[in-house]
Parts: structure tokens; sequence; C-alpha cells
């Protein structure tokens, strides 16, 4: 994989990647506030795209998260 970054830490790219996350997040919230009582297709279309949109941010940072040591054990499992 290439370096898209090489003069960044692995922390600087999680920071990043937090705040792309974040910003999804916000997205989806302000579409959600202004959502009618009655969604029409073109509503559902665009939730899909920002819900896409924060799931692949989520991915993104957790996977900067692993590469910066940030890695945690199954919150499933029962010790």
């Amino acid at each position: 994989m290439t370096d898209r970054y090489p003069d960044l830490d692995e922390r600087e790219l999680l920071r990043e990647a937090a705040a792309a996350h974040s910003a999804a997040v916000r997205d989806l919230e302000a579409f959600l506030r202004r959502l009618p009582e009655v969604p029409d297709p073109a509503d559902i279309t665009e939730y899909a795209n920002l819900l896409t949109r924060e799931e692949q941010a989520r991915a993104e940072r957790q996977a900067a998260a692993t590469a910066a040591g940030l890695e945690l054990p199954s919150l499933g499992t029962e010790p």
C-alpha cells in the first residue's frame, strides 16, 4: 500500500480520520433534523448516501486507529 501522506505520523492520520467521521455524522444528523414526516424517494436516496459515507468514514477511522496502535480486544467476548 502506498503511503498517501508520508510526512504525517499515524496519530495525525487518525485525527484526520476522526474529523472526517465527525463531519459525516454531523451531515447525517442535519439531514435527519430536516427530514419530513413522510420521506419521499429522494429523501431515502439521500439517507442511503449519507449513511454509506458515515459507515465508510467510521471504517477508515477504525483502520487509522489500529495503525496508530489503538487496537481494542473484541467487546463482545466474555473473559
